[in-house]
């Protein structure tokens, strides 16, 4: 097997094995003891931490962040800007039996833009993470989650809804409005119970004036 140890612009730590051929964009860094497989597409500015597994033609966005002691299986992709705490766990198989070769029945897995698994969290396989949505460490999900929501629990539940900058917003019934306590970015709970941000598109990156978030908001404090 082929192995990469150098791309231009790309970061890889001398333990790392790359196998060949895969994509990986500029700006990539990946650390000690990870795995990169063969076909797997990543993209620009991602941090693979220590000891992290990337499968067989997996899909990763720009900007990803993986925490240490992470596997992301055949079946999963994961969108622009999603972050994965350390040890938490994504599947590929229901009902997964070592007797059993299961390989063409993985199912999908999408972990859409800007979502946060936290530490030693269970994704559960075939379900969707909403945009922006955040799961607390620890918690077991066993459905598709939607924008923005917080989860947390074994079976996880939601337990309010989050900002783009990870505060929690005073949301509870439909035509509620909050704003981000950090961004001063606004949000409202539509008539469906649907969380949107009423200043950005869904699909718009964070301007670089809110990035560091307080900027916007002490700004807005002012008289």
């Amino acid at each position: 097997m082929t192995r990469i140890t150098e791309l231009p612009g790309v970061f890889i730590h001398e333990s790392a094995w790359v196998d060949a051929p895969c994509s990986i964009g500029r700006g990539t860094k990946i650390w000690h003891f990870c795995h990169v497989q063969r076909d797997a597409r990543l993209g620009e500015g991602c941090v693979l931490g220590q000891n992290v597994n990337i499968a067989n033609g997996v899909i990763i966005g720009s900007r990803v962040k993986i925490q240490n002691n992470v596997s992301v299986y055949a079946g999963v992709e994961l969108e622009d800007e999603v972050f994965l705490g350390p040890s938490c766990v994504l599947t590929n198989v229901t009902n997964p039996r070592s007797q059993v070769n299961r390989q063409a029945q993985y199912e999908r897995t999408l972990i859409r833009r800007g979502a946060t698994v936290g530490a030693n969290a269970t994704i559960v396989c075939g379900i969707t993470l909403g945009r922006y949505c955040f799961v607390a460490a620890g918690a077991v999900v066993t459905r598709s989650v939607p924008d923005y929501a917080l989860m947390a629990g074994n079976p996880a539940r939601i337990r309010g809804w989050m900002s783009r900058h990870g505060h929690k917003l005073s949301l509870s019934k439909p035509g509620d409005a909050s704003a981000c306590p950090e961004s001063g970015l606004r949000y409202i709970m539509d008539d469906n119970e649907t969380v949107r941000c009423t200043d950005l598109s869904e699909n718009a990156p964070l301007p670089e004036s809110l990035e560091t978030g307080r900027l916007a908001y002490r700004a807005a404090q002012k008289p």
